[in-house]
Order: structure tokens, then sequence, then C-alpha cells
């Protein structure tokens, strides 16, 4: 048996994910100063048009708002070096910034849906032409604001989160531009709280989506395009592989995944020559530029090589174990 551990990083080791952080900061500053401003004036102009469907907006522009400034935050303490106990760094504050900015939608959604049932048994007198002013001026507002977060980098979670947070947000506009209209034209009350539904209804698909995804990420699972079953066994389908187990993928953060796996290669092969052939393929094939493989040679009559392996054991079946019987 060789007692040769090999522990290797690909190439791609610089991690693209980090891709010109100071333009994404200006991109979000700007979207950033365009939403407050708006915010501001639909707060003004939703209390005097009486309309929950314009105070829902601009509860959803503050969440937009709350987003982007987090994703700054979230990018500033991110690019702390790694260091101590932070072995990764402070990547995963990104993350934190998701499942914020996710639970914050789906306190809003609770509180706009008690509110516009309320207003559907009891419809209160909205000004339609003002709403319908206001919601056509927020849908340009809002449109522009994408369009900046749109040039960030989405790969990160983080700039993705506040992305979908703006485009829900002009969908939501369009929803209380049309029930402005209706009320203008109409009379029909009821339009103003079903346009605020129909924005909790957005509010909730968008707050799920970021909870699910960095959830995702906090219990390191596999990233979803990623299938570890596949990659164990393409990398036990390799010329003087064994056996591989002990296989472990996961998100750092976005566009960072990771893998570390115990690989068993048959007696009288060259470790390091078998790990940089693994690490390469991993790189090519399944764009994972992190890897950590522990390379050892199998023991002959044995058929097992760790106590206890985690997850299942890969194994070629057209090869026997660990070499030769």
């Amino acid at each position: 048996m060789s007692g040769d551990h090999e522990h290797g990083h690909g190439p791609g080791h610089g991690h693209g994910h980090a891709l010109s952080a100071d333009a994404d900061r200006r991109y979000l500053v700007g979207a950033l100063a365009l939403i407050l401003g708006y915010m501001a004036v639909e707060v003004i102009a939703g209390v005097a048009a009486n309309s929950i469907a314009l105070i829902s907006d601009a509860a959803h522009m503050l969440t937009d708002a709350s987003a982007i400034a987090l994703a700054l935050i979230a990018m500033r303490i991110a690019a702390r070096p790694a260091k101590g106990a932070y072995t990764f760094g402070y990547k995963r504050a990104e993350i934190l910034s998701a499942q914020i900015n996710g639970v914050t939608l789906l306190l809003l959604v609770a509180y706009f849906v008690y509110e516009g049932v309320r207003r559907l048994l009891e419809p209160p007198a909205v000004d339609g032409p003002i709403v319908v002013v206001t919601a056509v001026a927020g849908i340009a507002v809002n449109a522009l604001a994408a369009w900046l977060l749109s040039r960030a980098n989405r790969r990160s979670l983080n700039v993705e989160g506040a992305f979908q947070h703006v485009l829900n947000d002009m969908y939501a506009f369009i929803a209380t531009a049309v029930s402005g209209l209706v009320v203008w034209l109409t009379g029909f009350r009821q339009a103003d709280t079903i346009a605020a539904l129909v924005v909790a209804a957005l509010m909730l698909k968008a707050g799920w989506g970021l909870l699910r995804d960095s959830g995702r990420v906090l219990l390191q699972a596999a990233p979803s395009d990623l299938d570890p079953d596949e990659i164990g066994r393409v990398l036990a389908a390799e010329a003087d592989v064994e056996e591989i187990h002990d296989l472990h993928v996961w998100t750092v953060t976005s566009g960072y995944p990771t893998l570390s796996a115990h690989v068993i290669v048959a007696r009288g092969s060259d470790c390091h020559r078998v790990r940089s052939r693994l690490a390469d393929l991993l790189r090519r094939r399944f764009a994972i530029g992190h890897t950590t493989l522990q390379v050892d040679h199998g023991i002959r009559g044995l058929d097992r090589h760790c106590e206890d392996p985690h997850g299942p054991r890969h194994s070629d079946p057209l090869r026997s174990p660990y070499g030769d019987p």
C-alpha cells in the first residue's frame, strides 16, 4: 500500500465568481439611489390616493433597497481574506444576506394578505388617477434599476436576489397600474386590493426562491446542476482508479463549487499523476476548480479502505477492487 496522499487544487483556483466587483458595486449603488428616491414619492402618493396597492409596492421597494444594501455590505465582507478560524474567508456573508431578504419578503406577504382580505370586505375609496400615474412612473424606474442590476455579476446569489426583487416589483407596478385604471374607469374599488394580493403572490414566489437556494448552500447540498453520483461514476471509470468514496460536493458561496473525495488507485499507479488527471477532469467536465483529493493505493485482499466511508462507494464493476485478486 502506498501512504501517498494528495490534496490538489486545480489551476482554476482563482474563481471567476468574483469578476468586476467594483463594477458590480457601481451598478448596485445606481439602482439603490433610484429605488430609494422613488420609494419616498410612492409612499406620499399611496397615502394621498388611499391605495394599499401603492403602499404595498412601496414596501416591496423597501425590500428592494434592503436587498441591494445587504448585497453591497455582503460584497465588502466577502472580499475579506481568509484567516484564522475562517478558512474560507467570509464568502457566505452573501448567502446569509439572501436568507434575510427571503424572510423579509415572506413576512411582508403575510401582512399584505391580511390587509388585502380586510379591504376586500370593506373596500375604501381609492383615487384611481394618482394610482395610475404613480404606477406607470414606477414601471419606468424599476425597469431602469433592473437594467443596472442585470449588468452586474448575476452568478452571485446575492446580486441575483436583488435583481429578482426589482424585477418582481416592476411586474407589481404593472398590476397596480391596471388596478388604478379599473378603479378610475369603473369605480370597482376592490381592484386596488386585488392588485395588492398579486404583489403579495410575486413576493411569495421571490422570497421562497431565495430561501430555497440559500438554504441549499447553508445545508451544504450539492449545486443543483451537479449530480454527485454521476461525478462518482465518471471518476471511478478513469484508468487506474479502483474506487471513489467520501465524495462531497458543496457550494461555499455562489459560483464556488467545491469537491473532496477519497480515491483508491491500483497498486503501482502514480498517485500524483492520477490526482492531477482527476482534478483536470473535474475542472473541464463539471467546472469544479476547487478540489481536494486524497489518493491511496488499494490493499490486496481487503474489501474496505475506510472504517466508515461517507456516502456511496463508486467503483468500476469491470475491475476487481484494490488491484488484482
